[in-house]
This record gives C-alpha cells, sequence and structure tokens, in this order.
C-alpha cells in the first residue's frame, strides 16, 4: 500500500489505535463478566477481542510491511536480526515517547484541570467536584508513577537491541540502585526521594520503613512483590 498520502496513514494509525483500544476494553469486558459469574457473555467477549487483535494486525501491517514475516524459513540470519532490530526500535521508540512527553503532559495536563475546571465544579456542587479533583489527584499521580516506568522498557529494550547485535549479553547491574526498588508486577519502581504521598508515604521515606499493609499504588499488589532495583545493563559475552 502507498502511504505516502498523510492523510491515509493518520487513517491506518487511528484504525490501529481504535482496534487495539477495543481489544483491551473488551478482555476488561470479560473479566468483569466473569467475576459476576456470567461465562458466557464473558466468552463473547474474549471472542470479539481476538477478532479485534486481528483487525488491529491488519491495519499494522500496512503500517509497516518491514516487519511482515511471508516466509521466515527463506530468512538468513542477517535478514531476522534486522526484522527483530526494528520491532526493538519501535518499541523503545515509543516508550521513551510515553515517559519524555505523553505521560508528562498528561501529567501537566491533569494537574491543570484539578486546579482548574474541577475547582469551578466544586462551588457549583461540592460532592461532584470532591470526586473529580480527587480523580485527576489519582490520574497525575500515575502518570507521574508511569513516567519512569516507561523510562525502564526503553532501557531495557535498548540493551536488549544491543545484544542483538552482537555486543554483549542483556542483564542487569551487579549492585541495585541505592534506596530504590521495583515492583515485580508492574514495574513501578519506589524512589524514596518521592515517597507516595497519597498513601501517607512521606518524601524521604526508606522502602523498608514502609508499612507492611502498604500496595503498590500501580497494580495493587504487596510490598513483599518489590524487589531492590538494579538498572538494565549490558553484559560481556
Amino acid at each position: 500500500m502507498d502511504l505516502s498520502n498523510p492523510a491515509t496513514q493518520a487513517n491506518l494509525e487511528a484504525a490501529f489505535g481504535g482496534e487495539s483500544m477495543a481489544n483491551r476494553k473488551y478482555l476488561f469486558f470479560a473479566d468483569v463478566a466473569k467475576q459476576l459469574g456470567n461465562a458466557e457473555l464473558a466468552r463473547l467477549f474474549r471472542d470479539t477481542a481476538n477478532q479485534e487483535t486481528e483487525h488491529a494486525f491488519a491495519h499494522f501491517r500496512l503500517l509497516h510491511p518491514e516487519l511482515v514475516v511471508n516466509a521466515p524459513e527463506r530468512l538468513d540470519e542477517a535478514g531476522k536480526q534486522a526484522i527483530l532490530a526494528r520491532c526493538l526500535e519501535l518499541a523503545i521508540e515509543g516508550e521513551t515517547y510515553e515517559y519524555t512527553t505523553m505521560y508528562p503532559e498528561f501529567a501537566a495536563q491533569a494537574r491543570a484541570d484539578r486546579d482548574g475546571a474541577a475547582t469551578a465544579e466544586f462551588e457549583e456542587q461540592i460532592a461532584e467536584s470532591k470526586d473529580h479533583a480527587g480523580i485527576f489527584r489519582t490520574a497525575a499521580r500515575n502518570f507521574g508513577l508511569l513516567e519512569p516506568i516507561e523510562q525502564h522498557h526503553a532501557e531495557r529494550y535498548g540493551v536488549a537491541l544491543l545484544a542483538l547485535q552482537g555486543q554483549g549479553v542483556a542483564g542487569e547491574a551487579a549492585e541495585p540502585v541505592a534506596g530504590k526498588w521495583i515492583c515485580k508486577v508492574c514495574s513501578m519502581i519506589y524512589d524514596p526521594a518521592v515517597g507516595d504521598l497519597d498513601s501517607g508515604i512521606a518524601a524521604g521515606t526508606p522502602f523498608e520503613a514502609i508499612p507492611d499493609s502498604w500496595v503498590c499504588p500501580i497494580c495493587g499488589t504487596r510490598k513483599a512483590n518489590f524487589i531492590p532495583y538494579r538498572e538494565p545493563e549490558l553484559l560481556a559475552a
């Protein structure tokens, strides 16, 4: 397909985003239906989610024909490496955009909305505005927490790309970063310099001093599921 027309490319990107979002949304609905004991509806949502995945893949293949593998057995090692490297490059690009641009802008907007629109709403209807302010605070906090996660993902992809190119072995630093702990479930990184104010953990609180009842502010898992954070590192082969 000729993607020289910017409108066509923009439409394909929008279609890919829409189908991808539908997939995750329907899987969420399937989980809700399962929890509520409606197995038939859960199955319907999962089946539809799978179909949306195929739709998204079709759009993505048109956007990135260089990643389409029709006959893998015909590819030499250099060809395989090139495709895998391209996948990692796109992954790094996406994760870097998220932690350098997307989430910082979302966080700033959430704070602005909380201080402006939500405050005006508060004056009109106290209860509703309290809910809005709480939602905006949570959004700003979550966007802020996700920035270092996406940076961590991008750095891991970067190390993986170097390893794929034969420059070493993907691994982690021998020594953990002082004070930082990472969630094994969602990769949320606890930084004592920041703390977790919404959970009552003041800045400057070492991880060891956090109550055992504390849970990850992103995924809700237990404190016991955090381990010392080690930065991704390229190791000697």
